[in-house]
């Protein structure tokens, strides 16, 4: 019944429709039977079913005896602050980048574990759907204790950077009428650094565009901004403000493999303790794990999605990981990704290397990436295996399993995986030229699509 709107990672659906109050308030009540929780934190973005949707889900945690913390509308990595320094299980409700009659749940444990279909959420729905929270019997119901937590917030992504190396630089920022629009001038209110706001009024029917920055087309205000108002860089967020795009001096877009590739360079060359572990995953640019081991780190390699980067973070105690998805993360951050972090190390090294933000990611423009290609085919799994046999007769240098199918040859490599959520075919690729990029993209779309 609720499969639908369970995901591999969170629970995303249609509000009135799919994603209803009274489905809200199952969950509560399922989440608090499963972790036999005392207390959980509640946060929310700015879409406008998100105030019925967490009252409705406190109902159902004050209904099974527990208190709901509830911290208001913050960002999602606020939810995992909360959840890390107060060590209680978290929620937060949003649906990211999704359009606006999308809401969603994402879930974590005490300390900011993340939970997925693998750790809990399969057995959250069962008991939801069950509704086998009622066989405890009665309990004294808890309460909604509201808590502020956004100065100690503040205070946590500022210490990640030494504030006296900061400049006077001027940054667009695209808030997308999300998250960031609130948190953004909190955060840099007492910095040198000039913030040019683009949508930072709060409003969850995105009226300016769609709080989506992986596409490409929703960063063409960013761009004109920057260029017009001669900024130092760009910077764009999703509608929780979770994940961070940036644009160069030039308005240029950059991958998020580049930006990794200089974030790690500047932990690995500040850190006193050499051999520092690193994780990427497996379709970021192969200029990530060069650069890993040219600054003496240990790079990782790990499959697509955050609760698999935060495990293996917990398990190497890594001290930063990256994502092609434009989603970073640190170690001291309780393992979670930060957008609010990144755009703070990102203004500090542009601010002490004294140089324009395309000059500093010249040495990392080693290969020519596609962004990913999202195709949808009637059958995932026979067309993994038809590529599968086409390129493996190809010799290539080194394949893969560990998510979807990778092959490697001497001058490029790509990877194809399937969506966890739709039938799609999630395309990725890599090559020494930019004609070799074009030439095994078209091949591979093509292949794709051929006879689906």
């Amino acid at each position: 019944m609720l499969s639908e709107i369970f995901k591999a990672y969170d629970v995303r659906g249609i509000y009135g429709e799919t994603l209803t109050d009274d489905i809200a308030y199952r969950i509560g009540r399922a989440f608090v039977h499963f972790l036999k929780c005392k207390d959980v934190i509640v946060g929310t973005d700015m879409r406008l079913s998100s105030p019925k949707l967490s009252m409705a889900f406190m109902k159902g945690i004050k209904e099974q005896g527990a208190n709901a913390i509830f911290i208001g509308k913050v960002c999602t990595d606020a939810v995992y602050f909360a959840s890390g320094v107060l060590d209680k299980p978290a929620v937060m409700f949003t649906a990211s980048h999704n359009p606006p009659q999308y809401n969603g749940i994402k879930f974590c444990r005490n300390n900011a574990i993340p939970i997925n279909d693998d750790t809990g959420l399969r057995q959250i729905r069962a008991i939801a759907e069950s509704e086998q929270y009622k066989k405890i019997g009665n309990k004294k119901p808890g309460k909604i204790v509201k808590k502020d937590i956004l100065k100690d917030y503040v205070r946590h992504v500022i210490s990640f950077v030494d504030v006296k190396k900061l400049r006077k630089l001027r940054i667009a920022v695209d808030a997308g009428n999300g998250m960031a629009g609130k948190i953004i001038p909190l955060v840099y209110k007492s910095l040198p650094v000039k913030i040019v706001p683009l949508y930072f009024k709060l409003d969850g029917s995105f009226p300016n565009h769609p709080a989506n920055p992986i596409k490409y087309e929703n960063l063409a205000d960013l761009q004109k901004a920057v260029k017009e108002k001669k900024c130092s860089f760009g910077i764009a967020f999703d509608g929780d403000a979770d994940r961070i795009f940036f644009i160069d001096e030039n308005g240029s877009i950059i991958n998020s493999s580049i930006i990794s590739c200089l974030i790690i360079k500047d932990i690995l060359t500040k850190s006193k303790n050499k051999m520092q572990k690193i994780i990427y995953n497996l379709v970021c640019s192969r200029i990530v794990p060069e650069v890993i081991k040219k600054h003496h780190g240990i790079p990782v390699m790990e499959r697509v999605g955050h609760s698999f980067i935060k495990d293996t973070m917990r398990k190497t105690k890594a001290i930063f990981a990256c994502e092609h998805s434009a989603h970073y993360y640190y170690r001291d951050n309780y393992r979670a990704d930060s957008a609010i972090i990144t755009s703070l190390i990102v203004s500090e090294i542009v601010s002490k290397k004294r140089m324009i933000l395309s000059e500093l990611l010249k040495e990392f423009r080693k290969y020519h990436t596609i962004e990913e290609t999202s195709i949808r085919v009637k059958d995932k799994n026979a067309k993994l295996k038809e590529i599968e046999s086409i390129y493996k007769k190809q010799k290539p240098q080194n394949t893969s399993k560990l998510d979807g199918i990778t092959f490697e040859f001497k001058e490029w490599w790509f990877n194809v995986r399937p969506s966890n959520t739709e039938p799609l075919l999630r395309l990725n690729l890599e090559a020494n030229s930019d004609g070799l990029m074009k030439e095994k993209k078209d091949e591979l779309t093509k292949l794709i699509c051929s006879r689906d």
